[in-house]
């Protein structure tokens, strides 16, 4: 009776084979991850908009910097979140464009940037 298995020859090729799969699907696949966090991002700073209209309607104002987002809780259906790569929104008022701005700083967590990295705000 012979011993049936795989010899050393077809199971490298075998890995070989897995290697270059992963290799052509994996960056394809995390490209589609970091578009779904910009995606988030844009979602949760709609929702805070929102929230920002509600309470200006009940307080007559927007909330001050010192308020920040925390102000926003009593108006948001779940806990204050964190933007995707897990670091708090940036709240200014006044903002560059308007009464206030609601920026979160992409991938990096820094000011500035390009793709993944950009600031994300509306």
């Amino acid at each position: 009776m012979k011993n049936r298995g795989f010899t050393l020859l077809e199971l490298l090729v075998v890995i070989v084979i897995i290697g270059l799969l992963a290799g052509y699907v994996a960056p394809r696949y995390f490209s589609q991850v970091g578009k779904s966090e910009i995606q988030v991002a844009k979602a949760q700073i709609e929702s805070f908009e929102k929230a920002m209209d509600q309470y200006r309607l009940d307080k007559r104002r927007y909330p001050t910097a010192e308020e920040g987002l925390a102000a926003l809780q009593p108006y948001l259906k779940k806990a204050l979140p964190n933007d995707p790569w897990d670091r708090p929104y940036v709240y200014r008022t006044p903002g560059a464009k308007g009464e206030y701005e609601i920026v979160s700083y992409g991938r990096d967590g820094k000011a500035g940037g390009s793709g993944e990295d950009a600031d994300i705000g509306l």
